[in-house]
């Protein structure tokens, strides 16, 4: 068998990975003199860092929309922060919030206001976690089956459980976002789950990080003039935000980074 280090094997696999090339586990096997069960604590530990998603028999690369909650929680804080923070700012006093599933949503949990009447919806595990550490706001919990992908629970418990409620403001993950479209999700049941939500929303918010304009997602959950705020980072390109003007007036830039650096 190869001597080959396992860390040196699994940089060449994820350098394939990262130039957008499925891998299947009897082939990598074969070329690297290993067992197959090598190869797949290879692929099992690069899913564990977001770097690949595991199929039957090898694995697939991993796009912006398709990396796990956990490996998306840490890239851009800043940004994620000050668009949080901006957000915050349209709280009032005793609203039941959503928090829909989504690493830019969870920034948002530090800057909600001290409110022992505010109670706070999720779908999210990593946001219900976070809410749960404040102990001066209220979680509601919405269960089911996770999706790792998403970073919580879009299945038909979680809709039917997100029917029965009343929501004053719904903080909403997106995919993407266009005039056309509105805004979009990559997987169906997570599209189903947030339009069930919305369906009992009063008010819409979104948190869009730039790169949001320009990705695209197969599943509309809304158009643009059902979301209320729309909040930008503060050098989105215009022609990526002037268009939406007229279906949502209330577009509002940050002034910079939370964090400078990161």
């Amino acid at each position: 068998m190869n001597s080959e280090l396992p860390l040196g094997r699994r940089d060449v696999i994820a350098n394939r990975l990262a130039q957008g090339e499925p891998v299947v586990a009897a082939a990598l096997a074969v070329e690297f003199n290993v067992s197959e069960d090598a190869i797949r604590r290879d692929l099992r530990a690069l899913a564990a860092e977001g770097l690949c998603r595991r199929v039957y028999g090898g694995a697939l690369p991993v796009s912006g929309h398709t990396q796990p909650m956990f490996a998306r929680i840490d890239k851009d804080k800043g940004r994620k922060q000050a668009l949080a923070r901006r957000a915050a700012e349209s709280i009032l006093p005793g609203e039941t919030l959503f928090l829909d599933a989504g690493s830019t949503n969870l920034e948002l949990v530090e800057f909600l206001p001290e409110d022992e009447e505010q109670l706070i919806v999720t779908n999210s595990i990593d946001i219900a976690s976070a809410v749960l550490r404040r102990q001066d706001l209220r979680l509601i919990m919405l269960g089911g089956t996770v999706d790792p992908t998403v970073g919580g629970c879009v299945d038909t418990v979680a809709v039917q459980a997100a029917s029965a409620l009343r929501i004053d403001r719904c903080f909403l993950g997106t995919c993407g976002i266009d005039l056309k479209y509105g805004a979009t999700a990559v997987l169906h049941s997570d599209a189903v789950f947030k339009r069930a939500v919305l369906d009992v929303t009063e008010h819409c918010v979104v948190l869009a990080m730039n790169h949001k304009f320009i990705e695209k997602a197969p599943h509309r959950v809304c158009p643009v003039a059902e979301i209320e705020l729309i909040v930008v980072e503060h050098d989105v390109p215009a022609e990526h935000i002037d268009p939406l003007r007229k279906a949502c007036p209330n577009i509002v830039r940050v002034d910079t980074p939370e964090l400078a650096g990161k």
